[in-house]
């Protein structure tokens, strides 16, 4: 079921405390927390601590949610010091655009040049 906890996602797994994560913001709705692989200086990923697959559903579903994401994206993007210099936030949607974790997040990206396209 949409929003429930998912026994087989990692994002999930972390939201409960089963797999560490180094989490720099935590709200009533959201936990941010550094990419393992990470593509600029700055890579946080912003959750909702509800399951849904995509931000698209995500958005659909929980639409005040999805917008806690995008506000706790500036806070991190402040508190990472990359507010004045410019970020990225992507929400890959699907496999063909580089999911691949199905639990919706964004990735916020800064501390180097950030190009548009990206490749």
């Amino acid at each position: 079921m949409a929003g429930e906890p998912q026994a087989d996602c990692l994002f999930c797994k972390i939201v409960a405390g089963e797999v560490p994560a180094t989490v720099v913001r935590e709200t009533e709705t959201t936990v941010a927390f550094r990419d393992i692989n990470p593509q600029a200086p700055t890579h946080v990923l912003v959750i909702p601590k509800v399951h849904h697959p995509d931000a698209a559903s995500l958005s659909a579903a929980e639409p005040e949610i999805a917008a806690d994401i995008l506000r706790e994206a500036g806070r991190v993007a402040e508190d990472e010091g990359v507010d004045g210099s410019g970020y990225r936030v992507v929400f890959n949607t699907g496999s063909g655009a580089g999911q691949t974790v199905f639990h919706a997040h964004a990735h916020v990206l800064g501390g180097r040049g950030l190009n548009w396209p990206p490749g």
